[in-house]
């Protein structure tokens, strides 16, 4: 029976951690595009649509993100 908890309670938090991350680098993402295409057109939109997926990347995973940085 243990078992059995252990294993729902890791799928709900694997469920929660890929929710937060699909979350944080769309969010980013949306942001970059919105700003891009405000200021620079379509060519902007892309370049900072792209500069906030690599974003939304780091912060979706802090651990990466404290590795990283010296």
């Amino acid at each position: 029976m243990t078992n059995e908890k252990t294993t729902a309670v890791r799928r709900v938090i694997s469920f929660i951690k890929i929710v937060w991350t699909v979350s944080i680098i769309v969010a980013a993402t949306a942001i970059g595009a919105l700003i891009g295409w405000e200021n620079h057109g379509l060519v902007g939109a892309m370049a900072l649509g792209f500069v906030g997926l690599v974003a939304g990347g780091f912060l979706s995973s802090p651990k990466f993100l404290l590795q990283v940085l010296p």
